[in-house]
């Protein structure tokens, strides 16, 4: 009947299968790239078919923004409720990313695999990639700006310029962890750049 309600376990069964789906598409990618993973491999890697695949996801596109939008959901953000971090508290919190990446090495290999495809033309990443890191950008940049206001920080530190330099570090490090880990400790570098960028901003 028309908006018969389906059964809980039914209804639970299909979220965790979709979950389990998004999981097995996020290693899919994060090995191959967007344009190296199918959704065959995908289905038969997640144990369903195809066809079972496409009823909850009608394409690759639509899976690869799924597992986009996850990944965002469970990186850096904030607690709901939390005020925006300022000055030193901001720089501790990326220190803390940058730790927590190493951890989720899956997520760091997604997100550096797709950055850098998405510079090609029509991937459908691109989107996505560019709103994340003027959103990055300004986040940085807010933080920066809050140190400043506060008295952490000199008042002639260009936020725009630091913000910038602060997500190239961060993104270097994690490309030649991922490529090397025996020989990069990335938590440590970027804990060590940090400490020199502190004094820089503090004039000292």
């Amino acid at each position: 009947m028309a908006g018969e309600r389906r059964p809980r376990g039914e209804y639970t069964v299909g979220r965790e299968r979709r979950s389990g789906i998004l999981q097995t598409a996020l290693r899919e990618f994060a090995e191959h790239g967007y344009h190296g993973t199918s959704l065959n491999r995908i289905a038969d890697r997640a144990g369903i078919s195809e066809a079972g695949l496409r009823h909850h996801f009608a394409n690759k596109d639509a899976l690869l923004v799924a597992v986009l939008e996850q990944r965002d959901a469970s990186s850096e953000r904030l607690p709901d409720g939390q005020e925006p971090l300022v000055g030193v508290a901001d720089l501790e919190h990326h220190i803390a990313i940058v730790e927590g990446n190493t951890a989720t090495i899956e997520l760091a290999r997604l997100f550096t695999v797709l950055t850098a495809e998405a510079t090609t033309r029509d991937h459908p990443a691109a989107s996505w990639a560019v709103d994340r890191y003027r959103s990055i950008r300004a986040s940085i940049e807010q933080g920066i700006r809050g140190g400043i206001a506060s008295g952490e920080f000199r008042d002639d530190v260009d936020a725009a310029r630091v913000a910038r330099q602060i997500i190239a570090i961060m993104d270097g490090l994690q490309l030649q962890w991922l490529l090397d880990p025996e020989a990069v400790d990335m938590a440590a570098d970027f804990r060590e750049y940090t400490a020199e960028l502190l004094t820089r901003l503090r004039g000292e």
